[in-house]
């Protein structure tokens, strides 16, 4: 089979060799099987695919290897073996959702079509362009796994790292298919993604590099270039006229000089206005920012597009924010320019122990391990500190666009959200001591414990695909959670109602509500359960009391099909009424993408119902109905009595069709 025209000369080298021929050994088998009595025993040839599907090089050895697969009638007597007939939106599904056999058969037939459509081998049923079409439509469905190289919770849970096989696969075509098809879906893809504001947006700025790659081909068959996509590129490239071809920091730099100061002013406004429009930062702005440091100081918060509030605490800390921008503001680190405009927006200088906290930060220097963290995956472009306190001015500026990336530490990372939402300085203090001794101690029950003397959590690695604050604190909060919770076992109730307030803080609720029996995960009171928690946060029934402080709280995670995925720890933000007059809950959750179907129409909404940037929002009963344990202050509780029967009912027949069927 020819070989496509790629980057690299011929991937399949550098996979295994042994995989590879215990691969080529079973579709052999299956072919001489095949040949004398007409049956197809595929699995040999799927158990040893599937160590090569988590690897692009062995996606690229399975590729060179269609003919042989095809001959040995692989997809015989199923669905897959008249590829012409298969439906775009039930592949999607079977390789997102499917079970592990299907899954990984849709993975090789995508492959397959992939070398069709390539024209790299000719099946006598579907032609390379229908092959092409069905592979763009199919990306097309599932875009958030090219957008982000981090998992959606249903995702991650998937047994034998399926999940990051699809995700890999879908990599692997969009190497070889382009984006071309997929330009309309891909601009409204990142659209959804940065209305949330994440903190890590390399991803997304990998997309628009490429978006911008793909509209400068003369060739490419995205259509027209809609606005949204030029704005995107825009806001990365050329988002004043001074760098408006994307000239070079140093032609940009000689431009600036030239500049008068109308000029300069014109390029503050610009720069402001991208940044805010998009949530992404050009490069060229930290360029401009550290100009104005010498020739405009004033003209900074006009550039950072602050409000009274956030002008206001830029003036009354000038030689803290003038050390913050010198110390951490550099084409590398772009995205803190907007960080630090939210932190100042969001007024938390104001309180007494943030500014030294800052200073601290500023003049620490880091222990070894914490060094060799950081730069190992931000580089050495910069040194760790300035790429420390870059997060960290991401981290504070947007306590809701942490995101948890690759591991299970939900808990841990919706902590560090608190910590920055409400106790800035505390998470501040953490950091100091993950940065400086490598060692967290906390306080349970009246007894400290440090991370330095426990063993792994959930998080055995360190984490990937997040900030440089996550990438020092989890593993170290992770194993104090673990720890907590150890401590917390054989009390005959579930361990999170001990280990949330002393892991979170004392502003997490005393009163605790779950719905499952610990022991048998059964329903318990379910009924009650729900009526607590309207008595406890609805505005109707606890008289019109808000969330004080954001508070931890449960889920029962589901995917499309209602199936229970595992248990996920959110953030209970607010409740408020939404433009349509909704009581709707707005929270926080951790897994880097709040946007998901959970099934039954519940489809969690990051925009449009009146969600702050990083909220997620459902109606009441549709967020109860995924809920399963909560904290509330007893003290402040309506009378559950008063919750309409409708109102219970809806929310527990949504729960009991989905999660807690079999409970």
């Amino acid at each position: 089979m020819t070989k496509p025209n790629r980057e690299t000369e011929n991937q399949s080298n550098n996979a295994p060799a042994h995989l590879v021929k215990a691969f080529e050994d079973a579709v052999s088998r299956l072919a001489e099987v095949n040949a004398v009595e007409g049956v197809s025993p595929v699995f040999e040839v799927i158990d040893a695919a599937k160590p090569l599907v988590l690897k692009p090089e062995g996606l690229e050895a399975i590729y060179e290897r269609v003919a042989s697969i095809e001959s040995a009638a692989l997809f015989g007597g199923s669905d897959w073996d008249f590829p012409q007939t298969l439906v775009p939106s039930l592949a999607a599904r079977t390789v997102r959702h499917g079970e592990p056999i299907e899954t990984l058969v849709e993975c090789l037939s995508q492959i397959r079509l992939l070398a069709v459509a390539n024209g790299d081998y000719v099946h006598t049923s579907i032609s390379a362009e229908h092959a092409h079409h069905f592979l763009a439509q199919v990306m097309a469905m599932n875009l958030d796994l090219v957008v982000s190289d981090d998992l959606q919770e249903s995702d991650r849970l998937r047994p034998d790292q399926l999940g990051h096989a699809v995700q890999n696969l879908y990599h692997f075509l969009l190497q070889h298919l382009g984006y071309e098809n997929l330009l309309e879906h891909l601009v409204a893809e990142v659209w959804r993604i940065l209305e949330q504001r994440p903190v890590q947006v390399e991803g997304v700025k990998h997309m628009v590099t490429q978006i911008a790659v793909c509209l400068d081909k003369p060739d490419a068959l995205g259509g027209e270039v809609n606005d949204d996509a030029v704005q995107l590129i825009n806001a990365l490239f050329s988002p004043t006229r001074g760098c408006a071809e994307d000239p070079g920091f140093e032609v940009y730099a000689e431009r600036l000089a030239e500049m008068d100061d109308a000029g300069l002013m014109s390029e503050a406004i610009a720069f402001a206005q991208a940044m805010h429009n998009t949530g992404l930062v050009s490069a060229y702005m930290p360029v401009f920012i550290r100009y104005l440091r010498e020739r405009w100081n004033a003209l900074i918060p006009t550039a950072l597009g602050l409000s009274y509030t956030g002008a206001d605490a830029f003036h009354c800390y000038p030689a803290l924010i003038h050390r913050l921008i010198d110390d951490a503001v550099f084409p590398e680190t772009s995205q803190c320019t907007y960080g630090l405009a939210m932190m100042l927006e969001r007024g938390i200088l104001y309180s007494p122990p943030v500014a030294p906290s800052l200073w601290r930060q500023i003049r620490m220097t880091l222990c070894d391990a914490a060094a060799e963290k950081i730069a190992t995956v931000f580089g050495s472009s910069r040194s760790p500190e300035c790429f420390l306190l870059a997060d960290v001015l991401n981290v504070l500026g947007r306590p809701l666009g942490v995101g948890q990336g690759n591991y299970p530490t939900c808990q841990s990372t919706r902590a560090l959200s608190m910590w920055a939402y409400s106790l800035p300085a505390e998470l501040l203090r953490i950091l100091a001591w993950a940065a400086r001794d490598d060692e967290i101690i906390m306080r349970f029950e009246g007894n400290s414990i440090s991370s330095r003397e426990l063993g792994a959590g959930l998080a055995t690695e360190p984490p990937v695909n997040v900030d440089a604050v996550s990438l020092l604190t989890v593993p170290h909060l992770d194993r104090i959670y673990f720890e907590m919770g150890r401590r917390s076992i054989g009390r005959g109730e579930d361990p999170h109602k001990w280990v949330n307030a002393e892991f979170h803080g004392d502003y997490v609720g005393h009163g605790f509500r779950i719905a499952v029996d610990v022991f048998t995960g059964a329903l318990k009171d379910y009924e009650g359960f729900i009526r607590d928690f309207y008595a406890a946060y609805h505005p109707f029934y606890n008289g019109n009391i808000p969330v004080i402080n954001p508070q931890p709280a449960g889920i029962a995670v589901t995917d499309s099909a209602t199936r229970f995925l595992g248990w996920h720890a959110i953030t209970i933000q607010r409740l408020a009424m939404d433009s349509d007059k909704n009581m709707r809950v707005y929270f926080f959750n951790p897994n880097n993408d709040s946007g998901q179907n959970w099934g039954q129409g519940v489809i969690t909404s990051t925009q449009g119902h009146g969600e702050l940037f990083g909220e997620a929002s459902l109606p009441v009963a549709e967020f109860v109905s995924r809920l399963y344990v909560f904290h509330y202050d007893p003290i402040e509780k309506g009378d559950p009595e008063q919750v309409p029967a409708d109102e219970v009912n809806r929310a527990m027949e949504l729960a009991r069709g989905s999660w807690a069927s079999a409970r």
